[in-house]
């Protein structure tokens, strides 16, 4: 016997992403996927700039593909999320859960009355009576935007998670997890970069940075003197289809890499803070993924300036495809774009745990 997974919904600052999951006692299958873009500037930061924009293309990605299931599984990113791991005195799970809005409060820097909290206990150390937990806090208005939104696209929100949460569980059921070593995720989207620190299979570090490829495309626009679609179409390897002789390759790929090095500081800044806080060990490889990691020069300079392996991240791996409903080129040009959308499907509606 097979059932459906919540349905997962990815609202990017850039493309809506869909994805509907099945699992059965043979493995994972996908049922659906589809995308659509979304405006310029239609979410920002996490936050609704233009949400009928966004009602509307969700609305469409339904009837487009006649997509049943009004259960989905919605993420949060950016400035309003925050997720620390802390450590504390060895309770349980009962004790914990009536103590953390104090023990929160040392931690956040909102209004503790304005969040939600969640937490999950990560391991125990016997011998200092403290145990270490991952404490995720997000205000309360997002969750409610958030809620109102897909409500009004038709579908009902029965799971709200975080991007580098669903970067995690993509990971897991993809590639797997190896005792004690120290991976680093890398989610780079149009506009926030997801990193994500895992030790041993737990989440040791996550930041969310305001960088993406729109910095590229922005670079491109102003050092170029082309307008965003020509810099859009230049950054893709494409032809805006006039004044060929005005920019060469050369020109961009130039670009590319100044943006790339910004880029990677960007990174190389959270993963020296992470190795300044914590005990976990060094990091051992780096994983990409996003639309933005399928830019070759991205995961190269990053690999230099970080000096680690970089590999990129098929999420749809251990996922069972029919080529006969979905061609396997485009699913291999949109794998980059799916690993939080993949994250968020394979929750289940009620699901508690991370």
């Amino acid at each position: 016997m097979s059932k459906l997974n919540a349905l997962g919904l990815d609202l990017g600052s850039s493309v809506v992403k869909i994805i509907q999951l099945r699992e059965s006692k043979k493995g994972l299958f996908l049922e659906q996927f589809a995308t659509a873009p979304l405006p310029h500037d239609a979410i920002v930061d996490g936050a609704f700039m233009n949400p009928i924009a966004v009602i509307e293309t969700i609305k469409t990605l339904i009837a487009q593909y006649k997509i049943k299931n009004k259960f989905c599984a919605v993420s949060l990113n950016g400035h309003s999320v925050i997720i620390k791991k802390i450590s504390l005195p060895t309770m349980t799970p009962e004790e914990l859960q009536e103590s953390i809005q104090w023990e929160a409060e040392q931690y956040i820097p909102f209004d503790i009355k304005d969040v939600n909290l969640d937490v999950q206990i990560l391991s125990h150390r016997a011998d200092t009576g403290h145990m270490d937990v991952l404490l995720v806090a997000a205000k309360r208005d997002m969750i409610s935007d958030y809620a109102e939104t897909v409500r009004r696209s038709g579908l009902e929100p029965m799971v709200v998670d975080v991007d580098a949460f669903c970067l995690h569980n993509m990971f897991e059921r993809a590639h797997g997890f190896v005792p004690g070593e120290v991976i680093a995720l890398l989610n780079i989207g149009a506009s926030i970069m997801n990193i994500n620190v895992i030790a041993g299979g737990n989440t040791a570090f996550t930041r969310d940075v305001r960088s993406g490829g729109n910095q590229f495309v922005e670079e491109i626009q102003r050092q170029l003197n082309v307008s965003r679609e020509e810099a859009e179409a230049y950054l893709l390897g494409g032809d805006p289809g006039h004044d060929t002789d005005a920019v060469i390759p050369q020109e961009v790929e130039r670009v590319i890499y100044q943006v790339a090095e910004n880029v990677a500081a960007e990174v190389q800044r959270s993963l020296d803070f992470y190795a300044t806080t914590s005990a976990e060990g060094d990091i051992s490889r780096l994983y990409l993924c996003g639309g933005t990691s399928k830019l070759p020069t991205v995961g190269k300079v990053l690999g230099k300036k970080l000096r680690l392996p970089v590999e990129n991240v098929d999420p749809f791996r251990n996922i069972s495809i029919d080529p006969k409903r979905f061609d396997p080129e485009y699913m291999r040009e949109v794998a980059p774009l799916a690993g939080t959308v993949v994250g968020l499907g394979l929750r289940r509606p009620g699901d508690k745990d991370r």
